[in-house]
């Protein structure tokens, strides 16, 4: 296991002491099936799978109920058998409308044996049979997204005609709060590193590298002592604890030292990312048949027993909420889907008993922070956001174009590079929004981009 503290990004921040990380890492993964679950056909942001099934339908665990309709989108399966009690109708940001299914549990569903007892949960397993085709068809049959939360369909990196060399499994989790890919790399370490060694096989790459962060010394630890006398090419990878350190692009200048070209993708210096409960999905689904139908997330926070739990996909976070003691804070607070940096916002002032929705594929925590009124002020050009932006850009100056609505400006700043990792607003002595108009002006771009024909 070589280690490797120094930061090879430009950029990045600490933004918290680490104690945010100790309210759920030490605890147990808790297993919890809800008597009800809603399962979105909208599983990543702006992609929507259409409905295949109907109200009334009975439906098995794992049955196909959502197929891809568009590019970006994935296959949705029944995550519970149960019956189907109703199909809503839910308007997206877009002026568009999607599906959510709803499903009543069957009372005997135990989450548990999809799991456990198993022999790739137990030992290394002989691959030698499954070709690259077949696993990329694994990735397609079962749903497969990115988990890190951009929720890309994973088999369509792996179509690439680009020769691959290395695959990085982005296992850094370099968000403050979250613990999921902690604790699922200390549990599920043979699923882990089973699926890696399949992923290989899927890019036809060299090797791979596990990349964590240097507080998961004891995940490293775990996965190491597994692949010590494998032979396997996977290596682990200790880097040092520095946000945004799990941005693709970061994890790559840490690990491959170069580069990615502007407009270009991994792909073209011989990479592949994917996330590390990727790969156990990838696990699953080829050795056990399991489609995407579960994930690992983290309730933490102002919650009375912060906790991660493995949850069909649907699951209520209002359920969650409930299950981790509810919340635990008077006042002013926020409710975070996903991390405190790159999430969203989808509460305020709650007791966490009217959220809307269920666990996405691509969910990997709610966290309650306390909320504060935030007022900004000038720009004082002190350049701390500029010193910190991991893509090299500078903040002040995109945001300054975005505030007077002049996108040409925006993009000839390379708005477009920007990673919405929100480190120049967690600096900015001014308060300023920077992040959010940025990210606002890079979608707006992207949005002209794509009526105009890529152009």
């Amino acid at each position: 296991m070589k280690r490797q503290l120094k930061s090879y990004f430009y950029g990045g921040i600490h933004p918290s002491d680490g104690t945010d990380k100790l309210l759920s890492n030490q605890t147990p993964i808790k297993y919890y099936v809800p008597k009800r679950i809603e399962i979105s056909m909208m599983q990543s942001i702006g992609h929507v799978s259409k409905c295949i099934v109907d109200i009334g339908d009975r439906v098995t665990l794992g049955q196909l109920i959502g197929i891809p309709q568009e590019f970006g989108t994935a296959n949705i399966h029944a995550s519970v058998p149960g019956i189907i009690l109703d199909i809503i109708k839910v308007d997206d940001e877009h002026d568009g409308v999607y599906d959510v299914v709803v499903i009543e549990t069957d009372n005997n569903f135990d989450i548990n044996e999809l799991y456990h007892n198993k022999d790739y949960s137990k030992q290394l397993k002989d691959i030698s049979s499954y070709s690259r085709e077949t696993l990329i068809s694994s990735m397609k049959d079962g749903g497969i997204i990115g988990m890190g939360g951009a929720g890309f369909p994973t088999h369509i990196k792996y179509e690439t005609n680009k020769t691959i060399d290395t695959v990085l499994i982005n296992a850094a989790e370099c968000e403050p709060y979250l613990t999921c890919d902690h604790r699922i790399m200390l549990e599920f370490p043979f699923e882990i590193i089973n699926g890696v060694n399949l992923m290989i096989k899927a890019a036809n790459a060299n090797k791979a590298t596990i990349c964590l962060e240097d507080n998961k010394a004891d995940a490293a630890k775990k996965l190491q002592e597994i692949l010590e006398n494998s032979n396997l090419p996977i290596k682990v990878k200790l880097l040092a604890t520095r946000y945004p350190q799990g941005g693709e692009r970061q994890l790559i200048q840490a690990v491959i030292k170069k580069e990615i070209p502007i407009g270009k993708l991994p792909a073209e210096l011989g990479v592949i990312v994917s996330n590390v409960a990727t790969a156990k999905a990838l696990a699953d689904m080829t050795f056990n048949e399991t489609p995407l139908i579960t994930r690992c997330i983290t309730i933490t926070g102002f919650v009375n027993k912060p906790s991660n739990y493995m949850v069909p996909i649907g699951t209520l976070l209002n359920d969650l909420i409930s299950e981790s003691g509810g919340i635990s804070i008077d006042g002013d607070n926020k409710i975070i889907h996903g991390g405190p940096m790159t999430g969203t916002c989808i509460a305020s002032n709650s007791n966490g008993n009217g959220l809307i929705g269920g666990v996405l594929k691509i969910s990997s925590g709610i966290v309650v922070l306390g909320d504060e009124e935030i007022i900004e002020s000038p720009c004082i050009r002190c350049g701390r956001c500029e010193r910190v932006c991991p893509a090299g850009l500078a903040p002040f100056k995109i945001d300054f174009a975005a505030i007077e609505n002049d996108l040409s400006l925006c993009d000839k700043l390379y708005a477009t590079e920007c990673i919405s990792c929100g480190a120049c607003s967690y600096v900015c002595p001014a308060r300023r929004e920077l992040a959010w108009r940025i990210t606002i002006a890079k979608n707006e771009i992207f949005n002209q981009r794509h009526k105009n024909g890529g152009k």
